[in-house]
């Protein structure tokens, strides 16, 4: 499988932390809507997240249209702690903090 970009890392985290619908993403990841709803469709045709209409009669109930809602696949799983641990790879080191101590020896 190819790495997932930063836009599909942050749409598929925000919906493993369950953030389950379009406005829901959006307004969790900041990000424009012809940015995730994209995304959303290549993470669905990837595996990598499975999606679902809500019923639209409960719905229409709540005087809204149905929402359709998005899931992590046991991949998308695989998927994200992989490309996780390959961008926190990226990082640079924390430097250690000197010490009070350490810093008034230095004067």
């Amino acid at each position: 499988m190819r790495r997932l970009s930063i836009t599909a890392v942050t749409v598929l985290q925000a919906i493993a932390d369950g953030y389950e619908y379009g406005f829901d993403i959006i307004d969790q990841t900041a990000l424009p809507s012809g940015t995730v709803y994209p995304a959303l469709s290549r993470l669905e045709r990837d595996g990598l997240v499975r999606s679902a209409w809500e019923d639209e009669a409960a719905a229409h109930a709540e005087g809204r249209p149905a929402r359709r809602y998005y899931r992590v696949t046991p991949p998308g799983v695989r998927a994200l702690a992989d490309a996780v641990a390959f961008y926190r790879a990226l990082l640079p080191a924390p430097r250690p903090r000197a010490t009070r101590k350490a810093a008034r020896s230095t004067r």
